[in-house]
């Protein structure tokens, strides 16, 4: 048994980030215009607007929670020496673990729904997404099952991962801990494991450039009645002959 813990808390963890680094950075340099998130808002985005903002937004907010008690136990458990605090901080992070768990449920029905959609999906997007929807589910049941999370996480957790970076392991407090909170570390490392062979190697090469980048004015060209003729779209046409006239003089 102490094998198994082994291989699953220590060698797997480091094979999982040399994966997200080595096959990461072969992705980039290879075949650098894959590493997005191939975007469908294009197809159709009345529906996707609401549940990936709901879905983004909740779950940057839990990934910030989590890297802060990683980084800052101790102010973590300072923070949540007050009991009101500490059951603010337990409600806030589930709201967000909630609100993640109904946006990826409302993009994987969106894209069950769609014909358009379930055309440019791969099969690595739906193991991905079910995965997700099973590490978040997993992170909802542990908070409503194993109250006041964020104390045990920088008690137990952050030292473990702490240990990992060491390179010096310590993974007692882990085998201590309930079968459904070991699942959720697991699989942690394993979409980690994954994040160079799908989609989400787009969270970590934000297009920063696009801040020093030229504003792009974008025009349509359709017959009377479309956006190309409002009078909108000639003023933007004029304004852009004017702007091209003075760059030539």
């Amino acid at each position: 048994m102490n094998a198994l813990y082994d291989l699953l808390f220590i060698a797997f963890p480091y094979v999982a980030a040399v994966v997200f680094v080595l096959a990461g950075l072969a992705r980039w340099r290879t075949v650098g215009y894959t590493v997005s998130s191939m975007s469908s808002q294009f197809l159709e985005s009345d529906r996707l607007h609401p549940a990936s903002l709901l879905f983004h937004w909740s779950l940057l907010a839990l990934f910030l929670g989590h890297a802060f008690a990683f980084g800052f136990p101790d102010a973590v458990l300072a923070l949540n020496s007050q009991p009101v605090r500490l059951i603010v901080h337990e409600v806030v992070g589930f709201s967000f673990g909630l609100g993640a768990l109904l946006g990826l449920a409302g993009l994987l029905l969106r894209r069950a729904s769609d014909p358009r959609l379930r055309a440019v999906t791969t099969p690595m997007d739906l193991v991905v997404e079910l995965l997700l929807l099973v590490q978040i589910a997993l992170g909802c049941w542990i908070a409503l099952g194993y109250r006041w999370g964020s104390s045990w996480f920088a008690a137990d957790l952050s030292p473990y991962l702490w240990s990992l970076l060491s390179g010096e392991p310590r993974i007692e407090a882990v085998k201590e801990l309930p079968l459904v909170i070991q699942l959720h570390i697991l699989g942690a490392f394993v979409l980690l494991a994954l994040v160079p062979f799908s989609r989400l190697i787009h969270a970590f090469v934000p297009p920063l450039h696009y801040l020093a980048r030229p504003y792009q004015l974008v025009l349509w060209s359709r017959a009377s009645g479309s956006p190309a003729a409002t009078p909108q779209a000639a003023k933007a046409r004029n304004g852009l002959r004017r702007l091209q006239s003075a760059k030539k003089v």
